[in-house]
């Protein structure tokens, strides 16, 4: 890669004052709009416009679902970060970005307190603000706009691991459950979207600030990213093939009441109950010959509130109900594990048998399951009704069931691609996400379920697999391996959804791949930066001046006088140079 040429802008004439710098976009239209201009120059007005551009980006995603915005918003931060001159104007403006974001993105947390809500929401915006210090360099390069839509997808991959474990939500491929580009999930996984998306994001900010006469390159990439993301359609799975085998499963939405507070939700008792008598009615149902009986049935997160293995009360009513269903439940279950802590769990409940293996969940919710720091954070607010830590399950496990063989995620893990690929890579037919959302439901709002079931369906069609989304209260749904719902539930509210659906084996290529895709990308992004910063301190190095080289010749004169001098032969010799 090499250097663009530098721009070059004639002095100004005597007298007149140079106007101050624009970003590229304000200074093509301040001819026609010099109001946008003088506008531009005010320090305020970047910060402003991308934080317009992070409102805009939170609208792509559920509960609004305007999805190509996950293109237009990006292109509108590349088209700002490119008119930055300083570094701290590249941080605040990615910061500004990140705030107006993250803080509308994840409104659902505020059930859980203001404090959270807001302190996650600046992490990630201050996250993305110090990441957003290597796109300016980036422009200097040829296609720059490739190499910014490859930072992107690095940007999310940082943000999916750190800190603590990381935080997915709000990646582009999240975004794009109803879109085109779900397809691409098959092929390249949750990066291989988002990056679709952003070389679209990436050939637009080209096009907007690209002179007239330059126009053709970057309008040429944006119809190739457009019809790139269009293509994906055909590469989504099959929503079902006469060769499938296939099995009739049930969700069940047990509820719980809604509590005004978080400390009254933490004591919602009946859970379990709830499940136990929705179970029932399926029963019945299948005794009058309703529905079908169910090769399995799926339990929510938390569907019990304590160790039935430990309870022999609650132990015979769920051993009761699953013999009178005659057929395998998965309990989402809290079971003790040693040193006072506790598992988060899908318990697999067999007829006859009762309890067997489970799955224990490893992707743990910081300050939700366990607290960093307990000792110094554990007495603050409502982590106090966090008594004890969760233990983290330590490898993948497969729940065996007749002809199904389950993969779980339980509830936050469905946003970690690692998690969700290495449960399916256990020879798993099936993908269930069972969770528990009504912490985040209380006011009525339906961001976190619906953001949730988006990314299951991208789930789905990454690996093919049809995928169950169990929920306490809502939203539950029974999802096939093309990503379309079949049936869903409504919030706060007893259901329990049947269907048949198709068990699959064969992996996607993106199951075979893993993080490959997301690793290349992210090289060629660290890549692009480093030559970037290269160029950019080569060309700034300061050059000799006159005097220097003056200085140098000087030296260099009396040096070759000195060493004429000492020269055998030549001693006291003269040079006669008058006429």
């Amino acid at each position: 890669m090499t250097a663009a040429p530098p721009r070059t802008t004639a002095a100004p004439a005597a007298g007149v004052e140079a106007p101050p710098a624009t970003v590229p976009w304000a200074a093509a239209v301040g001819l026609r709009a010099p109001w946008l201009a003088a506008l531009s120059r005010r320090a305020f007005f970047p910060p402003a416009l991308a934080a317009v551009a992070g409102v805009l980006l939170a609208l792509a995603f559920p509960p609004y679902g305007l999805w190509p915005l996950a293109a237009v918003a990006p292109a509108a931060l590349f088209v700002l970060l490119r008119g930055a001159r300083r570094k701290r104007d590249a941080f605040w403006l990615g910061t500004a970005f990140g705030v107006a974001f993250f803080v509308p993105l994840l409104w659902w947390l505020s059930n859980l307190g203001i404090l959270p809500w807001l302190l996650l929401s600046v992490i990630q915006a201050v996250m993305l603000g110090g990441l957003c210090l290597a796109v300016p360099p980036l422009v200097r390069l040829p296609v720059w706009w490739l190499w910014a839509a490859a930072w992107w997808v690095a940007v999310e991959a940082v943000r999916s691991r750190v800190p603590l474990g990381g935080f997915p939500w709000g990646r582009l491929a999240f975004s794009q459950a109803d879109a085109p580009t779900l397809g691409w999930a098959s092929v390249g996984g949750a990066p291989g979207v988002s990056a679709v998306v952003a070389l679209a994001a990436g050939a637009l900010a080209a096009l907007v600030t690209a002179r007239a006469a330059r126009r053709v390159v970057p309008a040429v990439a944006l119809a190739g990213a457009l019809a790139l993301g269009a293509c994906g359609t055909l590469l989504l799975p099959s929503a079902g093939e006469s060769g499938d085998e296939r099995a009739t499963v049930a969700v069940v939405q047990g509820n719980v009441p809604r509590a005004r507070s978080l400390e009254e939700q933490a004591r919602v008792e009946m859970v379990a109950e709830n499940h136990i008598a929705a179970t029932e009615e399926l029963v019945e149902d299948i005794r009058a010959g309703r529905v079908e009986r169910p090769d399995l049935v799926l339990w929510p997160e938390n569907a019990t509130d304590r160790d039935p293995r430990n309870d022999p009360v609650l132990s015979a009513r769920i051993s009761q109900v699953v013999d009178d269903l005659g057929a395998p439940v998965v309990v989402g279950a809290i079971l003790d594990a040693p040193g006072d802590r506790i598992r988060n769990a899908g318990l697999l409940w067999l007829p006859g048998s009762g309890p067997g293996a489970y799955y224990a969940k490893r992707q743990l919710v910081p300050f939700g399951e366990y607290i960093p720091m307990r000792s110094l954070l554990g007495g603050f607010g409502d982590l106090q009704l966090i008594p004890r830590d969760f233990e983290a399950g330590d490898e993948a496990v497969r729940l065996d069931a007749g002809d199904v063989r389950l993969a779980e995620s339980i509830c936050y893990e469905v946003a970690y691609d690692g998690q969700v690929r290495d449960q399916v890579r256990t020879g798993a037919n099936l993908l269930a996400v069972p969770t528990n959302n009504a912490t985040y439901m209380r006011d009525n709002n339906l961001g976190e379920p619906e953001q949730q079931l988006a990314m299951s369906r991208l789930r789905a069609v990454e690996h093919d697999r049809s995928t169950l989304v169990a929920s306490t209260t809502g939203i539950s749904a029974i999802v096939t391996p093309d990503g379309e719902t079949v049936d869903e539930t409504g919030p706060w509210r007893r259901e329990v959804l049947t269907a048949e659906v198709p068990l699959r084996t064969d992996e996607t290529l993106a199951t075979r791949v893993g993080s490959a895709p997301e690793w290349t990308i992210a090289a060629l992004a660290a890549g692009a930066v480093g030559t970037a910063l290269y160029l950019r301190r080569r060309d700034t190095a300061p050059a000799p001046d006159a005097a220097s080289d003056a200085a140098a010749d000087a030296a260099s004169d009396a040096a070759a006088d000195v060493e004429a001098a000492s020269a055998p032969g030549t001693s006291g010799a003269r040079t006669r140079t008058e006429a």
